[in-house]
């Protein structure tokens, strides 16, 4: 009966917590987003899909694209940067990949606000990007790089290259030698064996970091509200919004349940990529 009972009483403590503070809240969320506010806040049990339609109208709709746009450049950005440096990770001896590695979850060890705030610090206009600009007489006079759409997207390449770096490393990693080695052998320069073979084979790598980074960078409401100074509002800064200030429950439960929505369905395209690079390997290997 013990034995019975042990993985069951193991896997309570994990049940328990998914229950709480996953299932919970968003079944709570799919509720409200079909619910009225109340006249001083609060939720009305009445059902209707009056919130879903305002939130693709007019303003709202624009700060989703707003946010999406923003997004999705932070993800190529990252990608462009985070790839080749993957890549050259791997081809290090191996005695330094550790340490390579080591130096790139090393940021991690401060807190997220620290990191954020130290852009403040570099990117104002009596900070050291323009101190030194200046100094080397690339520019005349300060240039306003804090507090717009740019500082946003470096905020959010910088905390979130990381993710793209080890996604990709662990997918470079798992690629079969033999394959870049017979592409170089049917006489392929080292550029074409990169983009005809080892892009397309690591691509499960490359889905998972874009995805990660649009992910965590589209429902992020710290980095506009510090970087943007205020003015670059993305849906996370509108969801606390409704939540904080406006006291409109259902609304911001309706906005959250489309930024779900949209972010499921890029991890189901993720999947969708990986499952087909795996069944390509797959065919390879019998072959």
């Amino acid at each position: 009966m013990n034995r019975k009972l042990g993985p069951y009483l193991l896997a309570a403590p994990g049940l328990a917590w998914w229950m709480f503070f996953l299932i919970i809240p968003c079944a709570l969320v799919l509720a409200y987003a079909f619910m009225e506010r109340g006249t001083y806040g609060g939720v009305i049990p009445n059902f209707n899909l009056e919130n879903l339609v305002r939130a693709f109208n007019g303003l709202y709709l624009e700060i989703f694209i707003r946010s999406a746009r923003i997004a999705i450049e932070s993800a190529l950005i990252s990608l462009l940067i985070g790839y080749p440096a993957a890549l050259a990770i791997s081809r290090a001896p191996r005695r330094w990949q550790m340490p390579l590695l080591f130096l790139v979850i090393l940021p991690f060890w401060s807190n997220y606000l620290i990191r954020t705030y130290a852009w403040i610090v570099l990117l104002n206009r009596a900070g050291i990007v323009n101190q030194v600009m200046m100094a080397t007489g690339i520019i005349h006079e300060p240039l306003t790089l804090i507090y717009n759409e740019s500082a946003v997207v470096i905020g959010f390449v910088y905390n979130y290259l990381p993710f793209v770096i080890l996604t990709v490393f662990a997918s470079i990693q798992r690629l079969n030698p033999e394959l870049t080695e017979a592409s170089e052998d049917l006489g392929a320069s080292a550029w074409q064996t990169l983009r005809r073979v080892t892009i397309p084979l690591t691509m499960p790598g490359i889905a998972a970091g874009g995805v990660f980074v649009f992910v965590l960078s589209i429902g992020n409401f710290v980095t506009p509200q510090l970087l943007g100074g205020g003015r670059m509002k993305m849906v996370g800064n509108l969801i606390q919004d409704q939540f904080a200030s406006a006291r409109d429950w259902p609304f911001g439960s309706a906005l959250a349940l489309v930024l779900i929505t949209i972010m499921l369905a890029l991890l189901a395209i993720q999947a969708r990529i990986q499952q087909g690079v795996r069944n390509v390997e797959k065919e390879q290997e019998v072959a």
